[in-house]
């Protein structure tokens, strides 16, 4: 269902040229945010008051990803057409580390809670583990084609990922081993996946437009959104006391976000400024605002009307 939209302000920053991609967004240790400029092989970094600086990969098709916070202090990347994990300090020192696994195509990344960074490998139907130092584990799954995408971590000590071709959850323990469920919706097409602050993961259906829950018992709920092709892409949790979370809807150009009780849910939804800006990845910046990546171009920040600034 929806209600009546509470107000935001949205302010865009220009961070690179149309052809660059801003993709994916995190925010860092240092207190700005840093983000994946997918088709130039950069990754960028955004203060507070607009100062935009960006570091050049050692190769600049190798497609980096999704972005995230590691334990150590520095940001960790994925090169999804390189099949390397990236990490970058926050003075801007690069170091990559190639996959065993041939074309393993790595997408989502996230902190597990073995202070280790996990990660998904679209083009080999597998999940990944790399420690701070380098080292890589790989966990097989038993789904051919599946496409592992988004991963997160849950409040049950183990890794969630979404199956986008196999139409399924997964999650992983520590140890490697996977269990799946199966979505009702079929075609959904599962991408982003985050731990919200009820217990449960979160996760957006690209192909059906819905946003989707999973309980760690495995049960799962569905929520249509208003336009159906409106094509979510990513999620996080909110940090406030309402809880919920928002979303991109890469399709639509909008960012929603979407509360629930356990018997109602909301869903109000914020038009972008520029058209056709193409939101992919979305983060919660140091002061709680909500930012996400345009990919042609900028980094757009949401705030509730009272707190703007």
């Amino acid at each position: 269902m929806t209600s009546r939209r509470p107000a935001v302000s949205i302010r865009e920053f220009p961070v690179s040229d149309a052809e660059a991609g801003p993709y994916a967004i995190a925010a860092g240790p240092d207190g700005a945010l840093w983000f994946t400029l997918v088709h130039a092989g950069r990754v960028g970094r955004l203060t507070p008051d607009g100062e935009t600086t960006s570091y050049a990969l050692a190769s600049a098709s190798g497609g980096p990803s999704v972005i995230a916070a590691g334990p150590d202090g520095a940001l960790w990347f994925t090169e999804f057409r390189g099949h390397r994990i990236g990490r970058i300090t926050t003075a801007g020192e690069v170091t990559s580390f190639a996959l065993p696994t041939p074309d393993a195509g790595p997408f989502g990344i996230a902190v597990g809670p073995d202070d280790a960074l996990w990660f998904t490998e679209a083009g080999a139907d597998r999940i990944g583990r790399i420690t701070t130092e380098g080292e890589v584990a790989e966990f097989p799954l038993a789904v051919a084609g599946a496409f592992p995408s988004g991963i997160a971590a849950g409040p049950d000590g183990r890794l969630w990922f979404t199956m986008n071709q196999a139409n399924a959850i997964g999650a992983v323990t520590v140890d490697g081993e996977v269990t799946v469920h199966p979505l009702p919706t079929p075609g959904a097409g599962p991408v982003g996946i985050t731990a919200g602050g009820d217990g449960a993961l979160w996760f957006v259906e690209i192909g059906a437009g819905q946003i989707g829950r999973i309980a760690p018992d495995g049960k799962i709920d569905e929520f249509p959104l208003p336009d159906r092709a409106s094509r979510p892409h990513a999620i996080v949790a909110a940090a406030d006391t309402d809880g919920g979370c928002w979303f991109t809807e890469w399709g639509a150009n909008r960012v929603g976000r979407i509360t629930h009780d356990g018997r109602r849910h909301e869903i109000h939804e914020h038009e972008l400024p520029t058209p056709s800006s193409e939101p992919h990845g979305i983060a919660l910046g140091p002061d709680g605002s909500v930012w996400t990546a345009l990919e042609t171009g900028s980094l757009a920040r949401l705030r509730a009307v009272e707190d703007a600034g």
